[in-house]
């Protein structure tokens, strides 16, 4: 499975204005928190890979801002109600998108997992935390994200099976974000989790 993204920096109240104007779906929104490893067999930072669990919580259906940091959690969300997910994320495939091969499966217990990694020699090195608003748009799907420390970004994307689909479905992607007033040309190929810690190391050394 291939995850063909591009990610521009916008204004996400202006965009999901487009998105209502154009018939989009809001389909949901969560918080979500990013915790990234590091291997002991190598340097995920030089194979440009990614291992994460994330562990996510529902927010309210209200459309109200996605200020980064505007509460961690809801308190009315269950327990039962949030996830946690371990993901791989192989290297960028595309110089036109944030395309990469990505696994991904359900985890029951974070606690569990977090050991299971730290037995087997991988420590945590960072943790993303965002909030984030999906719609269904045109056969993509958009999120509205709110990224601690970074600011507002916005991010379309579209799983495919096979890796000759790639440069088409990342062309549509780009039509896609013209029409909602956003421009593919500003897109931002680093993760969050490289853009924070590429802000941290410019903080340290001021």
């Amino acid at each position: 499975m291939y995850e063909v993204e591009i990610k521009v920096p916008a204004d996400v109240d202006a965009v999901r204005d487009r998105l209502r104007d154009a018939g989009a779906e809001r389909v949901d929104a969560r918080r979500q928190r990013d915790t990234y490893y590091d291997a002991p067999h190598r340097d995920f930072a030089e194979t440009d890979e990614a291992l994460r669990v994330r562990c996510e919580t529902p927010l309210p259906d209200g459309t109200g801002s996605l200020a980064p940091g505007d509460g961690a959690e809801s308190s009315d969300s269950p327990a039962a109600a949030r996830t946690t997910e371990l993901t791989y994320k192989g290297p960028l495939l595309d110089e036109g998108s944030k395309t990469r091969a990505e696994h991904e499966t359900a985890v029951a217990d974070p606690e569990a997992a977090a050991g299971i990694l730290s037995g087997l020699g991988f420590e945590p090195a960072a943790t993303v935390e965002k909030r984030r608003e999906f719609w269904a748009y045109d056969g993509f799907t958009v999120t509205l994200d709110a990224v601690d420390g970074l600011g507002e970004f916005v991010e379309i994307e579209r799983a495919v099976e096979d890796e000759g689909s790639i440069a088409s479905v990342r062309d549509d992607a780009l039509d896609a974000l013209g029409r909602l007033g956003l421009d593919g040309a500003e897109q931002v190929r680093t993760s969050y989790l490289g853009l924070l810690l590429a802000d941290d190391g410019a903080s340290d050394g001021n």
